[in-house]
C-alpha cells in the first residue's frame, strides 16, 4: 500500500513538472463565460445600478461562486464584501436659473454639480477656456475681476498644454473650477462641447433621477459647475460679439484675437438651487487565491473589474433596462473565470487579489475607496490588471462602430505608463501564447477620449501601482438599453480572458516585481 502511494505521488509530481505554461487557461471556456454573463446581464438584475437590489444580487452571485471554488474571502470581517457608505445628492427639478427675466429649469435647460442649496445673483464674465498655467504663459483671466461673478468658459483645454507635463517639471496649473473657487467666483458655467449637446436629453434625464454620488459625506469644496443646453447657451450669448467657431475652439484666449470680456450688463444670472441628500451603501466584492511561496505569497497581483452599470431609465418607453452586457458584465465574468482557473488549477508563488469594484459608473468610487481603505497592504500589490468592456468586435462591413477593435484585437492601455518592464512582460506573454493583436491606439494620457482616466485602474496607478487596462472599444450600444448579451463575441472574449490569466500567472511567478521606472505624479487628471 505504501509503495503504491509513493508511486502515485511520483507520477503526479512528474505530471506537474511537465505542465505546459498557461495550461490552466484551458479551464476558461466560452460556454462558461456565456453562462455567467447571461445571468449578469439579465433583465432580472435591472441594470445593476449603484446601489440597487440588482447590484446586491450580482454581488452575492459572485461571492457564492468564490465560496464554491474555495477562493478566500478578502473583504471585511471574514466576508467577501467591503461595505462603502455613499451620499447621493439630487437637485429638485423646481430649481431654476433666471436670465433677462426668463426662467430656465434644471434638467431641461441646464445641469450642475451643486452639492448643497444655492442662491446666487451675479454678473457674468467670459474667460475663454479658463485654464490658468502661468509657467506656460497661459492666463485667460487677464483684465478680469471674477470675484462674486459667474465665470463662463468653454468645455475645452488650451492649445499647447501637454498633459504629459502636468504635475511634472514644475508645471503648475489651475482648472477653471479651481481658479474660480480660489479667486472668489460664485459659479462656473461651461459652454458644452458638441458631444454633450448631442446627448443632452439623455444626460439630463439621468441627472435629474440619479443625481451625483460621493463616498461617505465627502463634499466638493469647488464652486458649483453648470452646463448649459443649446437653448440657454443661445440666450446667454445673444447679441454678444463672439463667434460659434470661437466658442468651440481650443484657443479661447488672446491668441485667437478675442480677449476675455464681461457680458452685457443685463446678463445677470440668478440661481435658485434646492438639493436633496440621501445616505446609501454599496460594496466591493473581494477574493484572494493564496500563493504557494512562503515569502512571495505576501505580495499580490491584483485583478479588477467593475460589476455595476446604470440601471433602468424609468422615464423611457419600451426597453428601458440598461443590461450592460459589454459594460461591464464582460469584465465581471472574465474576472470570475480567471478566479476559478486559479482556484482550481496551479497555485503560483504570489497571491492573486480579485476585486469587483462597485460604483465605477458614479465616478470610479469603488476603486477610490479600496485604495483609500485597502484590505491588503497597498505596497504589497505589485501590479493591477483591469478588465472593462472586452466583449465586442467590429465585423467586416460595419461602418458604424469604427472604434471597436477587430475579432482578434484588443486595446491595451497603460502597460508602460509606470513600468516599462510590465509592458515588456505583457508583450512577451502574448507573443508566446495566443498572439492577440495588441492595439495601443489609446495608450496615451493625451488621447482626447481620456480612456486611461476613465476606468478603475486609474486609482491604482495614482498610487504608483503599475496597471494594464484591457478594452475592446466603444460602440453604438454603449450606455444604451441595446447592450445585450446576444451581441457579445464570446470567442474573442475567451481569448482575451485567457491572455489576462496568463499575464497574471507570469507576474505571480517571477522572482521580482516589475520595476516602477516612471513617475506617477504625471498621472493627475487635468
Amino acid at each position: 500500500m505504501k509503495v503504491v502511494t509513493l508511486m502515485l505521488v511520483l507520477m503526479v509530481s512528474a505530471v506537474v513538472a511537465q505542465r505546459k505554461p498557461f495550461a490552466d487557461a484551458e479551464l476558461i471556456t466560452a460556454n462558461q463565460l456565456r453562462a455567467y454573463l447571461e445571468f449578469m446581464a439579465s433583465d432580472e438584475l435591472q441594470g445593476r445600478d449603484t446601489p440597487s437590489l440588482g447590484l446586491d444580487i450580482a454581488a452575492k452571485f459572485i461571492a457564492s461562486h468564490l465560496a464554491r471554488w474555495g477562493v478566500e474571502p478578502g473583504g471585511e470581517e471574514g466576508t467577501y464584501f467591503q461595505k462603502i457608505e455613499v451620499t447621493q445628492t439630487t437637485v429638485d427639478p423646481a430649481s431654476k436659473l433666471t436670465l433677462k427675466g426668463k426662467d430656465y429649469f434644471y434638467g431641461k435647460d441646464f445641469l450642475l454639480t451643486a452639492k448643497r442649496d444655492l442662491s446666487v445673483d451675479a454678473e457674468v464674465c467670459f474667460a475663454g477656456h479658463g485654464w490658468y498655467v502661468p509657467s506656460r504663459n497661459i492666463n485667460p483671466y487677464e483684465g478680469l475681476n471674477i470675484r462674486n461673478k459667474v465665470v463662463v468658459v468653454t468645455d475645452l483645454v488650451p492649445t499647447g498644454l501637454d498633459f504629459k507635463e502636468i504635475g511634472r517639471f514644475g508645471v503648475d496649473y489651475m482648472t477653471p473650477a479651481t481658479y474660480a473657487t480660489k479667486h472668489g467666483a460664485v459659479a462656473v458655467v461651461y459652454v458644452p462641447n458638441y458631444r454633450s449637446l448631442v446627448s443632452w436629453d439623455k444626460a439630463a434625464e439621468f441627472a435629474v433621477e440619479r443625481g451625483t454620488m460621493t463616498i461617505g459625506s465627502e463634499n466638493s469644496t469647488l464652486v458649483p459647475q453648470i452646463t448649459l443646453s443649446l437653448r440657454l447657451l443661445t440666450a446667454l450669448f445673444e447679441d454678444e460679439v463672439v463667434s460659434a467657431g470661437f466658442l468651440f475652439s481650443s484657443e479661447g484666449n488672446s491668441k485667437s484675437g478675442i480677449k476675455p470680456f464681461y457680458l452685457s450688463s443685463d446678463k445677470v444670472l440668478r440661481l435658485n438651487i434646492i438639493t436633496r441628500m440621501k445616505k446609501l451603501s454599496t460594496s466591493n466584492v473581494i477574493g484572494i487565491v493564496r500563493g504557494s511561496d512562503p515569502k512571495l505569497k505576501n505580495e499580490y497581483v491584483a485583478l479588477g473589474a467593475h460589476y455595476d452599470h446604470v440601471g433602468v431609465a424609468s422615464w423611457q418607453e419600451g426597453d428601458n433596462i440598461y443590461n450592460g452586457a459589454d459594460d461591464n458584465a464582460s469584465g465581471t465574468v472574465a474576472l470570475m473565470a480567471i478566479a476559478e482557473a486559479f482556484a482550481r488549477g496551479y497555485r503560483p508563488r504570489r497571491s492573486l487579489l480579485f476585486v469587483w469594484h462597485t460604483a465605477e459608473e458614479k465616478g470610479l468610487l469603488g476603486s477610490a475607496y479600496f485604495v483609500q481603505h485597502p484590505t491588503v497592504p497597498l505596497d504589497s500589490i505589485i501590479a493591477q490588471l483591469n478588465i472593462d468592456m472586452i466583449g465586442r468586435s467590429r465585423q467586416n462591413g460595419d461602418t458604424t462602430n469604427l472604434e471597436l477593435s477587430g475579432p482578434d484585437e484588443v486595446y491595451v492601455i497603460g502597460a508602460r505608463m509606470l513600468s516599462s518592464e510590465l509592458g515588456e512582460l505583457s508583450e512577451q506573454v502574448n507573443n508566446t501564447f495566443l498572439r492577440l493583436k495588441f492595439n495601443y491606439k489609446y495608450d496615451d494620457p493625451d488621447d482626447p477620449n481620456r480612456f486611461f482616466y476613465r476606468s478603475d485602474h486609474y486609482n491604482y496607478a495614482k498610487q504608483g501601482i503599475p496597471t494594464i487596462f484591457y478594452f475592446t472599444g466603444v460602440h453604438e450600444d454603449y450606455h444604451r438599453p441595446t447592450d445585450h448579451a446576444s451581441k457579445i463575441d464570446f470567442e474573442k472574449m475567451t481569448k482575451i480572458t485567457k491572455t489576462i490569466y496568463a499575464t497574471a500567472l507570469e507576474l505571480a511567478m517571477r522572482p521580482k516585481r516589475p520595476a516602477v521606472d516612471r513617475d506617477s505624479s504625471n498621472l493627475a487628471f487635468p
